[in-house]
């Protein structure tokens, strides 16, 4: 019985527009959302909490097949990259849970 697979993406955002912490929030929120919306992923803010231009965040997405999780880390890395904001470094990672299974 196949496990499935999970795709993690683990990214920096700059925000050379904001000027507070306020601002940066109404701008991870609504990167959030999108991403939620377009890949199905869950997403956090993992650093610089207390930085107002810059952040970490990382998501997740569960897929049965590995070319399906490849396909929506692409996915959200694109869409990343066409926005006013400017992406950092990002890091992938794809888990397939058999590997770790006991």
């Amino acid at each position: 019985m196949s496990t499935g697979y999970v795709a993690i993406l683990s990214f920096e955002l700059h925000f050379p527009e904001s000027h507070s912490l306020k601002e940066k929030r109404m701008h991870l929120r609504s990167v959030k959302q999108q991403l939620a919306n377009r890949v199905g992923c869950s997403i956090a803010e993992v650093d610089h909490h207390d930085v107002w231009q810059r952040s970490r965040l990382t998501l997740a997405c569960v897929t049965r097949e590995a070319r399906d999780a490849t396909r929506l880390l692409d996915e959200a890395e694109r869409w990343l990259s066409g926005q006013a904001f400017e992406l950092g470094s990002c890091d992938r990672e794809l888990v397939h849970l058999e590997d770790g299974a006991r």
